[in-house]
């Protein structure tokens, strides 16, 4: 009879504890914020912009951020952020939102050929048989309309 409630109350309260140990983002409206992980410390957010209308924009000022500092000599070239909930990662590959700071990505922007932010599929490209990469010509005019 004991084995029978303390294996369900032990299970329980291990799964509590996994909750109580992750890192929720903010929800405060229209606010971007920095994370910070310092080591062996709690995680730290940092106002970098308010008055944002859009997750993208945040994204924006968390790069604009990672920007400035490589011109004063930072080596970092990974930035956190959060915004209203959702965590924002930026690297080398582009910009990535998760509801967890450790959790899966959902990959929202690309870099671009010279560094800048798009929407996936917004540059088309083709590679040749010789693995060079091509832009796509864009696609022709349609024809005049025939004269009454």
């Amino acid at each position: 009879m004991i084995r029978k409630t303390l294996i369900p109350a032990a299970l329980i309260g291990l799964s509590l504890a996994a909750c109580t140990q992750q890192v929720k983002a903010p929800f405060d409206p229209g606010v971007c914020f920095a994370v910070e992980r310092p080591e062996g410390q709690d995680v730290v957010f940092n106002v970098v912009a308010r008055d944002q209308t859009q997750i993208e924009m945040c994204a924006a000022r968390l790069e604009e951020m990672r920007v400035r500092f490589q011109r004063m000599g930072s080596t970092r070239r990974e930035v956190t952020g959060a915004y209203q909930g959702q965590f924002v990662f930026i690297d080398g590959r582009g910009v990535s939102f998760s509801r967890t700071l450790d959790g899966a990505r959902f990959f929202a922007l690309a870099r671009t050929g010279d560094g800048r932010l798009a929407v996936p599929g917004a540059i088309e490209r083709d590679v040749t048989d010789l693995g060079v990469v091509v832009e796509e010509a864009a696609p022709p005019a349609p024809p005049p309309f025939p004269a009454d």
